[in-house]
């Protein structure tokens, strides 16, 4: 049988993976996953927490609603990466370094 522990330990390895990609990597879609990463360690330890809770499924519900926010985080990650692309010509993080003026 699975129990909570070996939920946790699949979320803290996915959250140190999600960690690493955004203070390693130089590519601005990378660090995005990452961010990703960290988002879904946490919608896993909200659902494996919500196993234990039969009566109201508050932490699925946690997950639903961090769902909708990744999603939405994403959507104006990309955005904000492809104007800054188009004025820079670049999307690596260290390589930008002025504001528009």
């Amino acid at each position: 049988m699975i129990s909570i522990t070996h939920f946790l330990v699949v979320s803290a390895i996915i959250f140190c993976i999600g960690l690493y990609a955004v203070l390693a990597k130089r590519n601005a879609i990378m660090i995005l996953v990452g961010i990703e990463l960290m988002i879904n360690a946490a919608i896993l330890n909200f659902v494996a927490f919500s196993r234990y809770d039969k009566i109201n499924y508050g932490g699925q519900v946690f997950a639903l609603f961090a769902i909708v926010l990744a999603a939405a985080a994403v959507a104006v990650g990309l955005a904000i990466i492809l104007n800054v692309y188009k004025y820079y010509k670049t999307i690596d993080p260290s390589n930008i370094n002025e504001l528009r003026d």
